[in-house]
């Protein structure tokens, strides 16, 4: 087949760069189409319960996610010039387009009893103009008299006061985002600038556009850095500007081939689909990498270009085509989770991971056939001094010290099994963002003020209609939140219950120790009033429909947490189940806890659960393509072994050094080893031609397999090594560990596969010199094969003189 692809290739150049070229612009143009996600990734997928159940509180509740939440700790706030300067802040972030409403003290309701039209009046306590410090601290007496703040836009005990801004849903999925955000911002900052006050900001719509500003910004960072290091490591080892220049364009073509992918399958830029364009560039400059080493290699044999390039190709593309194939792998189990974002990452990675090798394939050969043969200082790289000693360091190893690599893989085998007992599972909301970073900074202030601004809902169905409205309801509700109060990790709650609570207050004229659960006769008063007073706000009784459904069948209980961890949120999870169930008569109600604090720590389980599930898949796969190769069990268990045991190192380093296995440290293991096998696969494949022309020595077929391939396996590395290695400059923790744990799973990988594997095949050369690795399925063309250039008839336009050369050295 790769005779048979070589001569399509090299016979139809021009068309086959005219047919790239007319792709690569199609994928321009559907590139240029591709948006920035402005939603939350669901993890969870969609038939999951805990799902379901979010769904079902949205249908009834509507959006719990689009609060933002501003703090200041500020002792002096009800002087009056502070106060004054808090209200404009207030009027002029309510002014803001997407801004549907102002929560703060300064903007605070109270209830009224009107006794006689028997309903409530929703008056503002603060007045738009205090005109004196006495009226301030009046109104300021009676704001603190109210319970039903406490805790919820103040804390008495540091000074620290809170604003709640709710922001559009529309604009929050739409790119007028960034902007509303933004805006918000830049007023609070100014208002800090005036006061000298430090203005805290969080909130899950926040810190959502905060970060995909970031994820837009490192796009461009990471993409310009590895494709400044590839440039670097590529005219350091081929010292030739054609030798970089045309690697660059095919991983670039790889990149709008990418993004263009992204457009015709409608998917928008994650953080991890982000990452696409720079792991496209790391791992695509390898491809070239071999086939130029290669194609030099082949030139400085027998001096014929064509010879050389078709050489390339029936030699290097099988190879090449499975390492590529085991690499899209390592991405293609992603697509097994059924997480939208991982399974997005996957398709999108594993296709064009397959692309670029169609395009190195394609285009190295077809570009070089036009251009002039190397030159002698083109190739001289070949006979690099220090590459070689480090090769013949290897061999010597490799001959004369197998008994301690042995030992020393066996050493590493124990102490890597020893530190994967210390590994421990965890994840937080904010687990990408370092703590000297101001949003987790932020995130803290919230927490130890408000005790956190994570989304807890517990939804209450009384499962009749008005039974939320019952005496009964109300005591169940009032026991579950003063168990609730127990646990720091929870803010005071908010619901139906507390609304009534302040309503009973106004009801007794505003008297503070009313501030309690209304008695049956109580609340059918309280309930005449509240009637009433339908239409007179969105603030205090008015907000009654935001806690009870239309049927007054089901209520809420909202609560704020802080961000606690997977684990830990696993812990009170089951906390909240049993205080639920020892509350709520099973026959009577059915309570569900849900919220996003609920659907990220499930989410994060699930998806940790399923990434192992996608480790074994990618072993498994790419176990069958190395079966299906060499056509032989031994050697791939010989194969796999120098893949896994670095996988086994880098999860003890996690465990010794405290890295939890968690979404994003979890992908390390599937990239790292579909992409650290494509040097085994190499290696062997050289190794295997060798040995029928060495008439199966196998120390000699080992030593030149090295010589050959371990060039090219140490050029490829310095690429990966630091291409990945610049991931670990992000500002999202998940990603620069990322980086930091493939690199060094990679580096782990060449030694392995340098010093490791070499030695196996020398030390267990019985078992491995079987039949069937001598007649493998997928057949690997021989180094000396004869190649009939005549029948290739390539029509180009080199110069009469190199014609005829070409012709005197076949003929030779």
């Amino acid at each position: 087949m790769w005779v048979w692809l070589s001569r399509i290739i090299l016979r139809n150049r021009i068309a086959v760069l005219v047919i790239l070229a007319l792709i690569t612009i199609f994928m321009a143009f559907q590139a240029k189409q591709v948006e920035m996600s402005y939603e939350y990734s669901q993890l969870l997928p969609k038939k999951d319960s805990a799902y379901v159940d979010y769904q079902r509180f949205r249908d009834l509740f509507g959006e719990e996610g689009n609060l933002i939440v501003v703090g200041v700790e500020d002792p002096d706030f009800f002087k009056i010039s502070h106060f004054r300067d808090w209200q404009d802040l207030n009027r002029d972030l309510k002014a803001i387009d997407g801004v549907d409403d102002i929560i703060s003290a300064s903007s605070a309701y109270n209830l009224e009893k009107d006794t006689k039209d028997k309903k409530f009046v929703v008056s503002p306590i603060f007045p738009k103009e205090i005109t004196s410090q006495v009226e301030l601290d009046s109104l300021a007496q009676n704001f603190h008299s109210l319970p039903f703040y406490k805790g919820l836009l103040y804390n008495p005990k540091t000074g620290a006061y809170i604003l709640g801004i709710t922001v559009n849903k529309d604009k929050m999925h739409s790119k007028a985002r960034e902007q509303l955000v933004l805006a918000i911002k830049e007023r609070c900052d100014q208002f800090s600038e005036k006061t000298g006050l430090v203005t805290h900001y969080s909130g899950l719509p926040y810190i959502r556009v905060i970060n995909s500003i970031r994820i837009k910004k490192e796009i461009y960072l990471f993409s310009a850095l590895a494709m400044g290091l590839c440039i670097i490591t590529l005219f350091l080892f081929f010292r030739s500007f054609k030798a970089v220049l045309f690697p660059v364009v095919i991983v670039l073509t790889g990149v709008i081939w990418a993004m263009g992918t992204m457009s015709l399958l409608g998917y928008k830029i994650t953080l991890l689909t982000g990452m696409i364009p720079s792991l496209l560039i790391v791992i695509g400059i390898p491809n070239s990498i071999y086939m130029l080493n290669k194609y030099h290699y082949e030139f400085r044999s027998h001096g014929n270009k064509i010879k050389s390039l078709q050489r390339v190709i029936i030699k290097i593309g099988n190879a090449t085509f499975l390492t590529n194939l085991t690499t899209a792998s390592g991405f293609a189990t992603f697509i097994i989770t059924n997480s939208d974002i991982l399974r997005q990452f996957g398709l999108v990675a594993s296709l064009n991971i397959m692309g670029l090798f169609l395009l190195s394939i394609l285009m190295i050969p077809t570009i070089f056939s036009f251009l002039a043969p190397p030159k002698e200082r083109h190739i001289q790289h070949l006979d690099n001094k220090t590459i070689r000693r480090i090769i013949d360091k290897l061999v010597e190893v490799t001959y004369h010290h197998i008994k301690w690599v042995y030992a020393s893989a066996f050493v590493v085998l124990l102490l890597g099994i020893y530190g994967i007992t210390m590994i421990k599972s965890s994840g937080y909301m904010v687990d990408d963002i370092p703590e000297s970073d101001v949003i987790y900074q932020d995130l803290k202030f919230f927490e130890n003020h408000i005790d956190g601004i994570m989304p807890l809902e517990i939804i209450i169905d009384s499962k009749k209609p008005n039974g939320a409205m019952s005496l009964q309801t109300f005591k169940l509700v009032d026991r579950l939140e003063k168990r609730l109060e127990e646990y720091p990790e929870l803010s005071s709650s908010l619901s139906l219950l507390n609304i009534l609570k302040f309503a009973k207050q106004a009801f007794y004229n505003g008297n503070e120790k009313y501030y309690s659960v209304p008695g049956n006769q109580e609340k059918n008063f309280i309930m005449a009033y509240a009637k009433n007073s339908a239409g007179e706000g969105n603030q205090g009784i008015g907000a009654l429909h935001s806690f009870i459904d239309s049927t007054q069948q089901i209520t809420r209980v909202s609560i704020r947490m802080k961000d606690v961890g997977t684990k830990r949120m696993e812990h009170l999870y089951n906390d909240f189940q049993m205080e639920v169930d020892s509350i709520f008569p099973a026959d009577s109600y059915k309570v569900t806890v849900t919220g996003s604090s609920i659907t990220f720590f499930k989410g994060t389980k699930y998806l940790v659960e399923n990434l192992f599930s996608s480790l074994a898949l990618a072993v498994f796969l790419i176990s069958a393509f190395m079966a299906v190769m060499f056509y032989s069990w031994r050697m791939v268990v010989m194969s796999l072994l120098p893949n896994i045991l670095p996988l086994i190192f880098t999860a003890a380093i996690m465990g010794f050094t405290g890295i939890p296995i968690k979404a994003s440290t979890i992908l390390v293991f599937s990239i790292a080893f579909g992409i650290s096998v494509d040097n085994t696969i190499h290696f062997l494949a050289k190794y295997r031609q060798e040995l029928s022309l060495t008439g199966w020595d196998i120390q000699k077929s080992v030593r030149i397999a090295l010589s050959e391939t371990g060039v090219s396996m140490m050029y490829t590395f310095v690429v990966l090594f630091f291409g990945f290695g610049v991931y670990s400059i992000s500002q999202f923790g998940g990603t620069a560990a990322l980086g930091v744990l493939v690199s060094l799973t990679l580096l782990v990988a060449i030694t392995s596969n340098l010093i490791l594997l070499p030695s196996l095949l020398i030390g267990l050369e019985r078992l491995t010199t079987t039949r069937s690795f001598r007649e493998p399925m997928l057949q690997i063309y021989n180094e000396e094969e004869d190649i009939e250039l005549e029948e290739l008839e390539i029509e180009h336009h080199d110069s009469e003189e190199e014609k005829g050369e070409e012709e005197n050295k076949t003929q030779n």
